[in-house]
């Protein structure tokens, strides 16, 4: 995904090299045609080789995602790349592209070494392993994923078919295997090969767009699982290895590097996350792919590069397993992830705020701003000018370390929050509530808050009411949606605007609402009955 102002890419490779909504011509270049034009930039670089300099990149310094753009993609040169290497590396095989400058044509030879024989070691999360070893542990356990997606209408109704590829990792023997959501959140089909050449058509189980993490399953039995590791243990310096399929093509592909940064705040519409910084190199098709420690343990999922170009230029992004395990346990237990927030404003402590508040006790932390009712902040007595500075005992001194010790728990969990008043330092105990002010687990297509479940409608049905997209009503009980006056059956084409097709783009529009600081919090339904009777409601969410 890449948006045009912060140069944040989240890479699911497009086979057809097709910019988002551009449709595919099946009238593309030839190999030596797009060779001739390789060969003409590599004489243009030659020519111009004085090396470009820039202070900071260009569109601002904060990597931000984009919302429910994230299938977007920016094709870069690396499309030609995979168009040279394109169905010619593949199952272990080493092949070599090479050209000779007294001839126009172009010799694929395919090498005869024969790899060497690596013994394979039991990951145990003591011992160190060579990177071939590494590579030997783990390959059999990352997967090649490749998926196809239709796009919503346009204005005339048309849709477009594209095809993608990005990377996976099996989580258990059973089948369930860990990617990011944006390589198969809005797929209609997606397969999963293995490193023997196994092929299997994935089922989506669940995903999370605001954690980028997705779980599928395949029907398979013993499977070569992943060693999950504690990515808190993982220091700036130490070595790490990417394993997946940069370009879609080059698959089961290792890089190396090492953690540049343990815990760089990457903001994501509006919420920060604490993610792992590596120099190891990541490219299109790497998303969803596996990180290891030198002990062979998962410490990430490979989910984004900083870049201007939207290729590789010197560090990439993965998300750590401290909030990956807790996510994938959600989904698969639960269908859908469970947040739990503090329900209070805070902003960094700083000098000028502490010389301001008189703060001499502590130099960092989070200062208080506002409390809301039926929250957690609440239960804990949070007033304003409170400044909290560890979570169960782990510090946190900007928002970002918050909101990563908060996502380690379900609501309905107790925490501990240490905080200082008046330069006095106080410790009290808490259960965890959802943005709602609720303790109670959230199931997949339940909103317990609001009354009801969201179905998924037929294609029937949206041909005979003339529709697009929507999800249906079930379930209907006492609350917010049934207050606004809705009725059993209803079908919701838009909320807020921003047109739904499952209960997870529901849910998207519901947390941005309960998110936002404005004290009249509300969803604008539109939609339709099964009659073709059209409606607006509007939902009252704001507390009592």
């Amino acid at each position: 995904m890449y948006n045009d102002e912060q140069n944040l890419y989240h890479y699911t490779y497009r086979k057809d090299g097709t910019e988002p909504g551009q449709r595919y011509d099946a009238k593309q270049p030839t190999v030596d045609e797009q060779l001739n034009s390789y060969r003409q930039q590599q004489e243009q670089q030659t020519q111009n080789s004085q090396p470009v300099y820039q202070s900071q990149p260009q569109g601002g310094q904060t990597p931000h995602r984009n919302g429910k753009n994230r299938l977007g993609l920016k094709i870069t040169s690396l499309a030609l790349v995979c168009a040279l290497l394109g169905g010619l590396v593949g199952g272990g095989t080493a092949y070599l592209v090479s050209n000779s400058s007294n001839s126009d044509t172009t010799e694929v030879n395919v090498s005869n070494r024969k790899p060497t024989e690596i013994q394979l070691k039991t990951v145990d999360g003591k011992n160190p392993m060579t990177d071939a070893e590494l590579y030997a542990a783990n390959v059999n356990s990352v997967v090649s994923i490749n998926i196809t997606a239709t796009s919503d209408p346009n204005f005339f109704g048309q849709t477009t078919q594209t095809a993608g590829a990005g990377s996976g990792f099996i989580l258990t023997p059973d089948g369930y295997i860990v990617t990011n959501y944006h390589v198969v959140g809005d797929a209609d089909t997606v397969k999963v090969t293995l490193y023997n050449g196994d092929s299997y058509d994935a089922q989506y189980i669940g995903g999370d767009e605001d954690y980028d993490i997705a779980v599928i399953k395949i029907e398979a039995t013993d499977l070569p699982n992943v060693t999950l590791g504690n990515s808190d243990s993982l220091n700036v310096g130490d070595h790490v290895l990417a394993i997946g399929n940069p370009l879609g093509e080059l698959t089961f592909s290792m890089s190396e590097g090492i953690a540049s940064s343990v815990n760089r705040a990457i903001d994501v519409d509006g919420t920060p996350f604490n993610m792992i910084q590596v120099t190891a190199a990541i490219n299109p098709g790497n998303s969803g792919g596996a990180l290891v420690n030198l002990k062979g343990e998962l410490i990430g999922i490979n989910s984004a590069i900083y870049s201007n170009t939207g290729s590789y230029s010197g560090f990439s992004f993965a998300i750590p397993t401290t909030i990956v395990k807790k996510v994938m346990a959600d989904i698969r237990q639960y269908g859908t992830v469970q947040r739990a927030v503090l329900g209070a404003s805070v902003r960094e402590l700083d000098s000028k705020i502490a010389k301001e508040k008189d703060i001499t006790a502590v130099k960092s932390g989070l200062l208080i701003a506002s409390v809301n009712d039926m929250s957690t902040a609440k239960e804990l007595g949070l007033q304003e000018d409170d400044v909290i500075t560890a979570i169960n005992g782990v510090n946190v001194a900007n928002h970002a370390q918050l909101v990563e010790q908060l996502n380690k728990f379900r609501p309905g969990d107790k925490v501990t929050v240490t905080y200082y008043r008046n330069n006095k330092k106080i410790e009290k105990t808490a259960t965890l509530r959802n943005q709602t002010g609720s303790t109670s687990i959230t199931k997949k297509g339940d909103f317990s808050e609001l009354g009801c479940a969201f179905m998924k409608l037929t294609a029937d049905t949206k041909t005979r009411l003339g529709i697009s997209n929507g999800v249906q009503v079930k379930g209907l009980k006492a609350g917010a949606i049934r207050d606004a006056g809705v009725k059993e059956g209803f079908i919701i084409t838009a909320v807020n605007d921003v047109p739904v097709n499952s209960s997870e783009d529901v849910e998207q529009v519901y947390n941005s609402v309960m998110k936002d600081s404005d004290d009249y919090k509300a969803l604008i339904l539109y939609g339709v009955y099964p009659t073709g009777k059209k409606y607006t409601y509007a939902v009252n969410l704001a507390s009592e």
